[in-house]
Parts: structure tokens; sequence; C-alpha cells
């Protein structure tokens, strides 16, 4: 296996993980003694090797703008996650784990495509606001390819890489859809950025004002309960908790408010930028934990948890509430607080849980790997650009040394090792050895100025192959 550096010391779960974890993170001292005994430790991954099952049922959760530390496993000190940190107990946690943009629907269009976003037109939009753009119905996707080999494949909740008529799940591979278009909606309205009603089945509204997450949670549970006929399946679950507006089960008064507000012409209503707190964004965190577990519980009482493979992960870095200690950046910077996110995997039939990874991956990653463990390839026109990480889960094998590769409007960053380089909307080229720099504040462009122009040469060339951004 390669070896990474550890970036963070060995962490607890249970009570004192969040202050070990952020503790050993600055080099401060680290929990009680008391809590720390009390904690199970995590083990550096090991596969184990040997073991067979069939082709797996597929669950990849993803969360919207969820922060890096935004998890108790990850660190945080004031927002409890006690299922997200079962399920990491019982599988592998990704410690250098990454989105493939900075922004939900570039890193949609990485993560449904295997691809980077500026592959495809749609993609480079950061993110889509509009009708003009979307994910090509031509183009190949996870759930196109492994429902060409078997499975039953859709997707629940948020979509976010086109808009109808020409866009949608169900002209991308997912037999079934449930859930909404566009970036953001009020939770209990549906109501979109541009005022319309964003919950769809299918193709055709549904109307139901409850609360968002708990309509997607029903949804999710009950499609992992069903009997499927001998068919393996794939279901993407994309919550659009903790993503604003900032709207817990029960806050009407501001939903009203909100919809008030976006009836009346504002915008920028649901920005929502007049609102919000850290309490209440620890209440969606929160929610979105106990969804997971709601779903989990179903996948249990199905039967089907020892060869469902579950995924979890984010579609970028935190936003204005989010806990992104000791990173820097947030959502939209290709700094790591942009980028890093917290990634689980579970699979009990094949993987032993209790175990913690350095390797980076990235969300590229997770299709080739899913597409190789469902015993499917990829579309030999579309050629991946992420590295299936079956053979190091499963086989125990080396993972391949290769780049990690970033781009938005104005930044760009290319991980290779534990080196980065970094160049924000100030223009300047920078080099971080993350390593031992994780907040990314010890420029070392000066100090080695070879790697600098090696890996910004790297950058250009993988920048060469991909489209421009429009004028």
């Amino acid at each position: 296996m390669t070896s990474y550096e550890p970036h963070l010391s060995r962490r607890a779960f249970g009570g004192a993980v969040g202050v070990s974890a952020a503790a050993a993170a600055v080099g401060v001292g680290a929990a009680a003694p008391a809590q720390a005994a009390e904690a199970a430790q995590e083990r550096e991954f090991r596969a184990a090797r040997g073991r067979q099952s069939r082709r797996p049922n597929i669950l990849f959760i993803l969360g919207d703008d969820l922060g890096w530390a935004d998890l108790s496993s990850y660190g945080s000190t004031h927002i409890k996650t006690p299922n997200l940190d079962r399920l990491a107990r019982q599988g592998v946690r990704f410690t250098d784990a990454y989105s493939g943009s900075a922004t939900c629907s570039p890193t949609r269009f990485s993560l449904y495509t295997g691809r980077y976003p500026a592959r495809t037109k749609g993609g480079l939009a950061e993110p889509i606001a509009d009708k003009s753009a979307g994910l090509e119905p031509t183009h190949p996707t996870l759930a196109s390819l492994l429902k060409e080999s078997g499975y039953s494949t859709a997707l629940i909740g948020k979509w976010h890489a086109g808009y109808l008529p020409d866009y949608s799940p169900p002209k991308s591979g997912w037999e079934e859809f449930f859930g909404n278009f566009g970036g953001a909606l009020e939770y209990y309205s549906k109501l979109g950025l541009g005022g319309e009603y964003d919950l769809y089945e299918g193709d055709a509204t549904y109307r139901d004002l409850r609360y968002y997450t708990r309509i997607i949670t029903e949804r999710a549970s009950e499609y992992v309960s069903r009997d499927h006929h001998g068919k393996p399946w794939l279901l993407n679950l994309n919550f659009t908790t903790p993503h604003w507006p900032w709207i817990a089960e029960g806050d009407t008064e501001e939903s009203a408010e909100i919809v008030r507000r976006i009836k009346a012409g504002d915008a920028r209503a649901l920005w929502h930028q007049d609102g919000g707190s850290v309490e209440k964004y620890r209440q969606m965190v929160e929610d979105l934990d106990r969804s997971v577990g709601e779903v989990l519980k179903a996948l249990k009482r199905s039967g089907q948890e020892d060869n469902t493979l579950v995924v979890f992960s984010s579609d970028n870095g935190g936003e204005r509430f989010s806990y992104n200690w000791p990173l820097s950046g947030n959502k939209a910077s290709l700094q790591e607080g942009g980028i890093r996110v917290p990634n689980i995997v579970r699979w009990p039939a094949r993987l032993d849980g209790g175990q913690v990874s350095r390797v980076p991956v990235f969300s590229p990653d997770w299709t080739a790997t899913l597409l190789e463990v469902a015993g499917t390839r990829p579309h030999p026109a579309y050629p991946l650009d992420g590295v299936s990480l079956a053979g190091y889960l499963l086989r125990g094998e080396e993972v391949a040394g290769r780049d990690l590769f970033w781009r938005v409007r104005g930044e760009r960053a290319l991980r290779r090792g534990d080196w980065k380089y970094y160049r924000g909307k100030a223009g300047r080229d920078q080099l971080f050895n993350l390593a031992g720099d994780v907040r990314e504040q010890a420029d070392k462009a000066a100090l080695e100025p070879a790697r600098l122009a090696e890996l910004r040469s790297a950058w250009e060339s993988v920048n060469a192959e991909l489209l421009p951004y429009p004028a």
C-alpha cells in the first residue's frame, strides 16, 4: 500500500472523538484520559483479502454543503452525529477525501460521470442556475452503465444537473427519480430559486408540503426495503441538508417569511443571508444524521445490509456556519475547506470496520470503484478521470500514484502526494505540504521552485484537455 504521512493522529470515536481530533490537528492537548480510554480506537486500513460476495447493492448518500469537520467522528465538538459515527465504526473513514469541485453541480457531474466537470459543457456552470445547461442524456453515467448491466437504479433528492424538459435523472439512466431539480429549495413550500415549485416524481410535480428531509428519508427507506426480484440496485440519495435556507423541521414561521419574500420577487430570499446561526446549523446536521440512521435501519430490516456497499460523502466543503477547523476556506474555494469532505464507506461482506484510510481520494474515484465492484466497464469513448479503489479496498493493492486536479473560475489546485499547488483569485502561485500544514499557511513556493514548476505544469497539462469557460 502506498505510504502517506498521516495528517491527524489516531482518533477515538464516542464522546472523546471531537476533542481529540481537533486537538491532534493543531498539536494541543488531547481529550481527557478517562474519555479516551472508553472510546474505541481506529486502526489503519488493511484489506480483508480473499472474501467473496455477489455484486453489491450500492447506496451512495450525499450531504449538501456539509463541512469536513461537521461530524463528531471528524472533529466536531458541538454537533452530535451518532449514526454517521456508527457507520464509520462499521466501515472505513477517509481523512483525505475530496469533492470533485467546490460547488454543488460540478461535483455532481464528476460523480455521475466519473470525469472532470469541465469534460462536459454542463459542468462548466459553477453551479447550474438556469435551463441553459445540464448533463447531456447521451453521456454515459454511473446509473446508465449499471442499468445496462442489470441493476435497478434510482435517484432520490437533489439532482442539480439540469432542468426539464432537456435534462433529468430518467434521461440519464436512473429508472426512478423523486426529488428536486435545482440547487436549493425552501424546505416546506418546495419553492426553488426562481420561485418555481420543485418537487417531482419522475418528470411530474408531486405535491407534499411537509419538511423535505422527512419526505426523501421516507422514500429512501421504502426503496431500500423493496424486493428487487433478485436484481442488485443503485440508489443515489442526495439530501439538501444542511444547505441554506437555514430551516430546521418545525421552523414554519421562518419558512413562511421566506416564501413571502420569494413571492414578492426577492430573488435572493433562499440565500437567507439574514438568517441562520451555528445553533440552527447544528440542528440541521443532526437531523441529517437521524435521517441517514432511519434509512440504514430500513436497510438492516430488509436483510440486505451485509451485501450493500454504502458510501457517505458531501458535495463540497462547508458553508457559512460549518465547522471546518483546522482547514482554511469554505465552499466555492479550492483551499482545503472548500473541497475536503467527510467520506465513509461500509460493506460488511467485504470490509472490516473500525478503520481509517489516509489515502487521498475524490468523487470520480467512487464512480470508477462502483463500476468495478459491480462488474461493469466504463464506456470506451468516455474514459474516466477517477481511479478505482477496488483493488486497494478489497485486495490490498497499492494505490497508483496520481494527481488530484481541480479547476474553478479564478482558482486552480493540484495535489500530488502530500504536496498541493494552489492559485487563488489573487493570482499568486502557492505550494503547501499538507502533511505538516493542513491549514495551508506555510507557503513553500520560494523554497521549492522546481516542485512548484512541476506541479503547475501538471495542472496546465490537464487543463489543456478540458473545455474552456465561456467568455
